[in-house]
Order: C-alpha cells, then structure tokens, then sequence
C-alpha cells in the first residue's frame, strides 16, 4: 500500500504549538464535509476518489485507446489547472524523455498556456505531416489561450481531414451545460467530458480535466484514483492530533506567522518539475487574496543548489522549505572504479547514484536548517501512480484548510480578471 509520512522535525514547529489550532481546524473539518454535497461550494474534490463519475471514468479509457490507435501526437489545450495537474502526472510517470524515444502513445504536447507565436509555428512545425488529436480544456471556452489554440489546430484538422474526420479528432472537457464551448461541442457533436460545476480548476486534475490526457499518455487512472482514495480515507480523521496533512496545513501557518512567508518546494528528481508548477498554482491562486499569503517558489535539486543554494542558504530569512523525498527507484545505477581517478571519485565506488543523491539532500537539510531555514520533509515510497495520487490528494486537502486558517477563501480567483480587464481594453475587445 503506498504511504506518505512527514517529518515535521526541523519544521522549529513545537508539538504544542500546532495543537493550539485543533478546535480551528476541527471547525473546518466538520464545514467542509456538511457542505462537500453542495453544488454551489467547491468542495467536489473531496470525496472525488470514491464519488467520481463512473461511467464518464470508463468513456475517459475508451477514448484514450481511440486516440493511441489513430494519433502519434496528442495535443492538450488549456492554461493553469486545465493543463497543469495533467503535465504534473505525465511528466512524473513517464519517461524522462518519453517525447523523444519511440513509444506506444502519442507525443504529448500542450498549447493555450501561452500567446507566443514561435511557440504555436514551432509547434505546427514539430507536428509535421503526422497524425493528431486535440483535447481542448475550458469551463467556458472563452479563455483567451486556449481559445486562440483551438481555433488554430481546430482548422488545421478540418483542412487536413476534413470537416468529418476532424470532428472525431477533437474531445472537448467543459462544464456540463453552459458556455461557448459546450455551445460549440453540441453543434459539431465533439465528445464532450464534464469539467464538475463544484471543482475549481486547480483541484481538477482527478476529474476528466487531467484524466484524459493522462490516460492517452498509458498511465493508469485507475491506480491514480486509487492512491488518492487512500488519501481520501487516512485524512479523513477531523482530530489534528493524528492527521499529518491537517497539521502540514498548521505548521505553514505558524510559520507564516512568524514571518516566514515564501514556502519553497523542494524536490531532487526532475521528473518532479511540473508537479511544483501545479503545487506552485494550487496554493499561490488558493491563498494569495486579501494581502495574504506565503509565495509559493520550487527548486529543482541538485541542479539550483547552484544557481539557488547562494540564497537559501544566506539570504532573507524569510522562508522554509517544504523537501519531496522519494524513498525507493526502480532501478540502480552504480558507480564504478576508474584506475586513474583524475576526477577523485573513487571514494564513490560501489555507491549507487540514489545514494548519492540522498546524501545530498540529507547534507543540504542540515546546512539549510542551520541557515535557519526551517525545513518539512514528505517521504513517499516511490514515484507510481498511487503514490502520486496521493500526494494530490495530500496537498489539496491541506491547501484548502491552510487557506481557511489564514483566513481567506481557497476557491476563487478574484485578481486573475484584472489583467485580463486592461488586455481587452488595449484589444478594442467589445465592451470593454
């Protein structure tokens, strides 16, 4: 059974202090799961593992062989949490290079998170003559980014295949009911998979919003879910006391409270990266309102101990760290014996490179804590789909009670309209 256990002790966190939030966090508890049936909170996610739509996880599979029988690229169109839990999982669970070996699944790639134009040309470019389908993700379909994406490929493959085949290319993720996209998917009759009305987008990556792409990617959903039901049953306990992802949730807020507002998320595998990019939206759009909030950073160790180290180690003092630790690989490589030793490395042989690489992390904690950086560390037993559905689970959960505690609401997004105010004011948008 995979299993995550957390090591709160060089979080400079005192057991007593955590505990003096156990009535708050009780009250919490108890609100979210009175209201976790209510279609007009955005609580879905929370029993998601176990209350998930059946028969739409079954047409998700089913249409994921359609698209690695007949596509050698797939496309996923979305920004922010449309796109983000899905790359989180595939970049995890896949080869490190799985874009550039021959495979059994299609090449992923992502479009709509951005309006470069190299970035759409080198795209179009990559695809060539190969054969394509597009999941274009969006509650309203009147995002800008991906509308502008999916109009581009949404012509490129009526040109290529023509209007009819085209439209069997194309799988549309929106609300259930409303909006242009769903307006556009009923007319053209896309396959249309349901973006649930209480699942914000950055809690999404466990609905058809992440599922699909990570199905075509030949990663398991079924063990995913599964992980997150683990989850799902061993936070459910209300009593702080026992509950380690209710008392992550405390201690960044006591820390916060003493001043340390910048949380970075530290992980020593890359195929990690797009997990702190998701982990990185789920908490700075959860808690940064009302003048609040700890800015949520990444590292990617070894690699920005030299670029980043400098300033952890010796910087503002007004950060902590939050360390994924991956307990078991796969595989081991060792390290051998060289007769000349130039590089001094001898001293290594026999070790494997994992080994190596803990010894680093351990080595970099102990300096990092005596910076004073105070440090939580995440074990989980290895990187596969349970473990992974977990951890999402872990990290939604606690990010949704952190925010109430701070005070704010973790489900809305007021400050991401006003950008999008001036932009279609300066694009002479009607109305505007």
């Amino acid at each position: 059974m995979s299993n995550i256990k957390v090591d709160f002790s060089n979080s400079g966190v005192v057991n007593s202090d955590i505990m003096k939030y156990k009535n708050d966090v009780e009250k919490i508890h108890n609100d979210f799961y009175a209201k976790k049936d209510d279609e007009n909170e955005f609580l879905g996610w929370l029993d998601l593992p176990t209350n998930y739509d059946k028969e739409e996880f079954e047409r998700i599979k089913k249409a994921a062989k359609q698209i690695q029988n007949n596509s050698e690229v797939f496309i996923t169109i979305g920004i922010g949490g449309s796109y983000l839990g899905a790359r989180a999982v595939i970049e995890a669970m896949t080869n490190t290079f799985h874009n550039f070996k021959k495979r059994d699944v299609p090449q992923m790639l992502y479009a709509g998170n951005n309006i470069s134009q190299r970035y759409i040309l080198d795209m179009i470019d990559l695809i060539g003559d190969r054969d394509f389908s597009i999941n274009v993700i969006s509650k309203s379909g009147t995002t800008t980014e991906p509308a502008i994406a999916f109009r581009i490929f949404r012509e490129i493959l009526e040109n290529k295949y023509g209007i009819d085949e085209a439209r069997k290319r194309i799988y549309v993720t929106t609300d259930r009911k409303k909006g242009a996209l769903k307006q556009l998917a009923n007319e053209e009759e896309y396959e249309t998979f349901v973006i649930p009305d209480n699942v914000g987008g950055r809690y999404s990556v466990l609905t058809a919003v992440g599922l699909l792409p990570i199905a075509v990617a030949g990663i398991n959903i079924d063990k995913l879910m599964q992980g997150a039901k683990i989850a799902q049953d061993k936070y459910s306990d209300k009593n702080l006391k026992y509950n380690e992802c209710y008392q992550y949730a405390v201690i960044r807020n006591v820390l916060y409270n003493e001043e340390k507002n910048t949380e970075i998320l530290v992980n020593y595998e890359p195929k990690l990266h797009y997990f702190t990019e998701w982990w990185k939206q789920l908490y700075g759009e959860s808690e940064g309102k009302d003048l609040k909030g700890i800015f949520p950073a990444g590292v990617d160790f070894t690699t920005d101990l030299h670029s980043m180290g400098q300033y952890i180690q010796e910087g503002r003092r007004n950060l902590f760290e939050t360390v994924i630790n991956i307990e078991k690989t796969d595989e081991d490589i060792t390290i051998k014996a060289d007769e000349d030793n130039l590089d001094g490395l001898n001293y290594l042989t026999g070790k494997t490179l994992d080994y190596v690489n803990k010894k680093a992390m351990e080595g970099t904690i102990q300096a990092h804590i005596k910076g004073g950086v105070p440090n939580i560390l995440i074990n989980i037993e290895g990187l596969d789909e349970e473990n992974l559905g977990q951890l999402i689970y872990f990290f939604e959960l606690s990010c949704a009670v952190s925010g109430k505690i701070l005070g704010v609401n973790p489900f809305n997004q007021p400050g991401v309209e006003e950008y999008k105010k001036n932009m279609f004011k300066l694009l002479e948008k009607p109305g505007y």
